[in-house]
């Protein structure tokens, strides 16, 4: 047996490392909540969750007052009972982001203790399809970057062999969208995928004429560009241009998946772990994705990520946006265009305990 004997969490503020812009909002600190999670033979498992912002003491408060002292006696190897357990004991505040970002520090923590019982990586236990997967640059692409900008860090992920970057859209008018997306394009030429992000901004008037605006330059995807629950919407868009439709990550349960993939909404499927409540949900997310023959690019979270998308056979990108450099003793490792997914039994986070007691959110 595996009994927890504690569970605890605490909040730490981790800055960005650049600014980070999209047509919504700024990214202005990273509220990282952490769970430990120590049972009966002295394992301990290190789980994690966040905002951009706000919301991380609500986060933290859920965890402290109603979800940890649940875990105390249990058998931490039953980890899909007691997903369940927790979130049964939250019906009212279901499904929502603050108790799935509380359940996934939780559902993490304990994936960690899994693969550390195990002695495997999460990249294996979870599944074992492969051990690098191609990257993306999302870092060179924010809004407030000027075409040139974009063309510099177009060229530097292309020198480096990286797959891809993406460019975030939802300037004033599409012609402006579209001329950065033209800039990259005669930079890099037909062989760099680009990504394009226009983070729940648009109605779907404009997001028609903005995909109609970008097509000719060969987006490989068109992320968001409409508010998560429209889904009639992104039907309708996805009928109406050769440009493939990505979402997930302002989804927080799975059947919002579901319903995308059935009514042909969304072809790319971007899960986030923190979002959709932990590895536990992010796997069936993945493989009902797989069933539908669509593929998973999940959303941020690259260090936790990397193993997941190299888990399942519908992996295909990480996205590379570096945020836990401050706090680890390590980091993503990327080589040849590839992220290298960790090889050592948990979760692959070598977390700096000093650095985050230096950030933590009393």
């Amino acid at each position: 047996m595996s009994i927890i004997t504690t569970a605890t969490a605490l909040l730490a503020d981790i800055a960005v490392e650049t600014d980070r812009t999209d047509a919504v909002q700024a990214f202005v600190k990273q509220e990282t909540i952490l769970v430990e999670i120590n049972s009966t033979g002295g394992l301990r498992g290190t789980g994690y969750s966040y905002t951009i912002g706000t919301g991380g003491s609500s986060v933290l408060a859920l965890l402290q007052g109603h979800l940890l002292p649940l875990l105390v006696g249990e058998d931490a190897r039953n980890v899909e009972g007691l997903w369940q357990r927790l979130f049964a004991s939250t019906r009212s505040t279901t499904t929502g982001a603050i108790t799935s970002l509380a359940l996934a520090a939780v559902d993490t923590a304990l994936w960690d203790l899994r693969c550390k019982r195990a002695g495997e990586p999460l990249w294996r236990l979870a599944g074992g399809h492969r051990r690098e997967v191609p990257v993306y640059d999302t870092e060179g692409g924010w809004l407030h970057l000027s075409p040139d900008d974009l063309v510099e860090s177009a060229l530097r992920a292309q020198q480096a062999g990286w797959a891809g970057v993406k460019i975030k859209l939802g300037k004033p008018r599409a012609d402006e969208d579209a001329e950065r997306m033209r800039a990259v394009r005669e930079a890099v030429g037909p062989s760099l995928h680009i990504m394009t992000d226009a983070n729940q901004s648009q109605t779907v008037s404009s997001a028609l004429q903005l995909a109609a605006a970008i097509e000719p330059f060969g987006p490989y995807w068109l992320e968001e560009p409409m508010p998560a629950d429209d889904i009639g919407g992104h039907a309708q868009l996805a009928r109406a241009t050769r440009i493939p439709i990505a979402v997930g990550e302002s989804m927080y349960a799975i059947t919002q998946f579901r319903n995308y993939l059935e009514t042909r909404a969304a072809s790319i499927v971007q899960v986030d772990a923190a979002r959709i409540g932990g590895i536990t949900p992010w796997l069936k997310v993945a493989h009902l994705a797989e069933s539908h023959n669509v593929m998973v690019c999940p959303h941020f979270l690259m260090e936790l990520h990397v193993s997941l998308v190299a888990a399942v056979p519908n992996g295909k990108f990480v996205e590379y946006i570096p945020q836990l450099r401050a706090v680890t003793r390590t980091e993503m490792t990327v080589r040849d265009g590839m992220a290298i997914a960790p090889d050592e039994p948990g979760i692959g986070i070598d977390w700096d305990w000093d650095a985050l007691d230096n950030r933590r959110v009393s």
